[in-house]
């Protein structure tokens, strides 16, 4: 009853995009596109309110600038990219004055999770986190 042959079939998702709302689009915007080194992509018909990125390949971030956000900035709620270059990366924070952090929140630290994937934290303009580590794909 359990076998692949009685699962209905898959319909095939991929990672489309994530998006965040944001009061100070400029700003942060920047963070994405100048720390972050996110390729920056106009919007397909809006002039303004709002600011998309290409994360790699089709995969994007849309930010979305409104007057008001209330949100509360859970470490758990998060969008997470991965490099092999996480020392590089952890130095160019270092020089640029970026704090970051391990999971547990200890300043300049490197969390290494028990499957062997490292990773830090850091948040931008407006407290949303962000978790860079090493997984492979």
């Amino acid at each position: 009853m359990n076998s692949q042959e009685d699962a209905p079939p898959s319909f095939d998702f991929t990672y489309d995009h994530y998006s965040l709302i944001v009061k100070d689009l400029e700003k942060t915007g920047t963070f994405y596109k100048d720390i972050l080194r996110l390729k920056e992509i106009p919007h397909p018909s809006a002039t303004s309110g709002f600011r998309w990125f290409i994360i790699n390949g089709n995969s994007q971030l849309h930010l979305i600038g409104k007057d008001s956000v209330a949100m509360k900035h859970s470490k758990s709620v998060h969008l997470c990219l991965a490099t092999q270059k996480l020392d590089e990366f952890v130095a160019y924070l270092t020089e640029k004055e970026v704090p970051y952090s391990d999971w547990p929140g200890k300043p300049n630290a490197i969390t290494l999770r028990a499957d062997g994937v490292r990773q830090i934290y850091v948040q931008d303009p407006e407290n949303n986190w962000i978790e860079i580590n090493t997984a492979k794909h």
